[in-house]
């Protein structure tokens, strides 16, 4: 349990609703495995497809992944009627990324009615062994719903 308080009573469904819409977590084969108020875990599975030269999956997908489960964590906490865009991550990657699954643990470091920092870790699994591989910070807006289709 994250203790944070939700400001939209219906934050898991909204967020699923949401992730539902993201094509690039469905082309990558993304799910989501964890979902609480302030943080998201997102699973991405390995596929070839998705690697870089030496087989390792790419440095890409595992930023799309951790990237998305950041926002995700803040989404929980946005109020009615908002939604998010991350404004600025940093990621580092720690280790080849080599195993079955990977893991994006998203979480909310400090809300903020504008602005939210979140952390998310992304775990190499493959059978019990588990392995850090990536981190990334990142700061996420909260901003009234629009389509995506405006310029602004």
């Amino acid at each position: 349990m994250s203790g944070f308080i939700p400001r939209n009573a219906e934050f898991e469904s909204v967020v699923r609703e949401s992730f539902r819409r993201q094509t690039l977590m469905a082309t990558l084969g993304a799910t989501i495995d964890r979902l609480e108020a302030g943080a998201v875990d997102l699973r991405l599975p390995y596929s070839a497809a998705l690697c870089q030269q030496n087989g390792y999956l790419h440095a890409g997908a595992i930023a799309s992944v951790a990237d998305s489960a950041n926002g995700y964590a803040a989404y929980t906490l946005a109020p009615v009627d908002t939604d998010v865009l991350a404004v600025e991550f940093k990621i580092n990657l720690l280790q080849p990324a080599r195993g079955s699954y990977f893991i994006a643990h998203g979480r909310v470091i400090r809300p903020g009615r504008t602005l939210t920092v979140c952390q998310a870790d992304v775990l190499a699994h493959d059978g019990d062994l588990q392995v850090l591989i990536a981190t990334m910070l990142s700061t996420i807006i909260v901003r009234p719903r629009t389509t995506g289709t405006e310029i602004s």
